[in-house]
């Protein structure tokens, strides 16, 4: 790999972690329940971003299924959230 995009790839992981963690703040000392439904459908993103950046470090495509299949685990989990607290139920 060049320098470059060793840097780059250095600066995105520290960048993508720390928006991991506060993420994980917001989850954790959120003010009402929409923010913190809010920064877990973001910290699933974030957590995409982490899996697709270490599979290009380490040059490897079965971590992109492994992203793939959080993003999708990510999008039911938030829609179920937000169908539970709207509406009380998930399923009619």
């Amino acid at each position: 790999m060049s320098d470059f995009l060793n840097l780059a790839l250095n600066v995105g992981t520290v960048a993508v972690a720390l928006a991991v963690l506060l993420c994980s703040w917001r989850l954790l000392k959120g003010p009402d329940i929409a923010d913190r439904i809010l920064a877990l459908d973001t910290l699933y993103m974030g957590m995409v971003a982490l899996i697709i950046l270490l599979d290009m470090r380490w040059d490897t495509e079965l971590l992109f299924e492994a992203a793939l299949l959080v993003a999708m685990l990510g999008f039911v989990s938030t829609v179920a959230l937000a169908r539970y607290i709207t509406r009380g139920d998930v399923v009619e």
